[in-house]
């Protein structure tokens, strides 16, 4: 009885202690947080410097043919850590921070249109060996994704779209009616107020994540503010119909019905653009599956990529 006791104590003292850490030293334990996500998904942290000088840092693990995940916008790389676990097993998962996001190179006038982030992805892609791989992407990461495959149809050998962008055809969506009638874009957080607005914005089902934690993810988000603004404008402006027009590369299109970020409605018409896509639309899911249905979309992937 006294062992059961002293284990029950022992308990006691480290969820209070983990408690503790979130309140006290809430940047030390989303550090601890992520570290253990990404050791559960097999990914380690690398990085790599390109011949012109801009900087990546990325996720890597697992084996098998490249898989490249692509975040969006305001987003970073540990958007792909919680559904990876599910990947690694069966493919070589690369996850890197766009430039302009995250720990990667933060150009100030560099040109952020999604040709431009395909050819430097292109360029990240060969100096790590790979000349030919699959691609996923979200959001922003999509819509960049898809150019990536237009640009470059032999070196990708299929798309997995999570509400991609670049859809600009399609009905206005929550998110871009706010814009125009506000002038303010939900999507963008000069403090962490607006930023605890923008993770419930994009997400129905968002994981829990204790608000001094939240506050101190914040921090990344306003600090890009200025640079964000400029991105934004460049992807608003930038259309991928035309381009992926008979774009022959099995694709997998993705969306949430209460997505509040771009309109499912997008997806049929990718759909009818592009000749071997298919579209699963997951019910009572916002803007990202993969952080709010990891396994479900994960498990989602592998049946598609086991019919190609």
């Amino acid at each position: 009885m006294r062992i059961v006791n002293l284990a029950g104590a022992a308990l006691l003292v480290t969820a209070i202690a983990a408690i503790s850490s979130v309140y006290l030293a809430p940047a030390n334990a989303l550090r601890l947080a992520l570290g253990a996500e990404r050791q559960s998904a097999g990914l380690v942290r690398k990085q790599i410097d390109l011949p012109d000088g801009l900087h990546y840092v990325y996720l890597e693990g697992g084996q098998g043919e490249p898989l490249m995940l692509l975040h969006g916008f305001g987003a970073n790389k540990d958007n792909f850590t919680r559904v990876a676990r599910w990947l690694t097993p069966h493919y070589h998962v690369i996850v890197p921070d766009h430039i302009g996001f995250g720990e990667s190179s933060h150009p100030q006038d560099a040109d952020y249109a999604p040709t431009a982030q395909a050819e430097r992805l292109r360029a990240l892609a060969q100096a790590l060996g790979i000349k030919a791989l699959h691609l996923g992407g979200s959001s922003m990461g999509g819509q960049i994704a898809l150019t990536y495959a237009a640009l470059h149809p032999d070196e990708v050998k299929s798309l997995w779209l999570l509400a991609p962008a670049g859809v600009w055809s399609a009905p206005e969506s929550e998110m871009r009616k706010v814009a125009r009638e506000t002038g303010h874009n939900p999507l963008m957080a000069k403090n962490e107020e607006e930023f605890a607005g923008v993770f419930s914005f994009v997400m129905t089902d968002p994981p829990y994540i204790p608000r001094p934690m939240l506050n101190v993810m914040a921090q990344e988000r306003i600090g890009n503010f200025a640079l964000e603004e400029r991105i934004l404008k460049q992807l608003g402006a930038d259309p991928v119909e035309q381009r992926v027009t008979g774009l022959a590369t099995p694709t997998l299109i993705v969306w949430g019905d209460r997505d509040r970020v771009l309109i499912p409605a997008s997806a049929d018409i990718l759909h009818k653009l592009m000749p071997h896509s298919q579209v699963l639309i997951m019910p009572g899911i916002g803007h990202l599956p993969m952080l709010e249905r990891p396994q479900p979309s994960a498990e989602d992937y592998l049946r598609f990529r086991a019919a190609l």
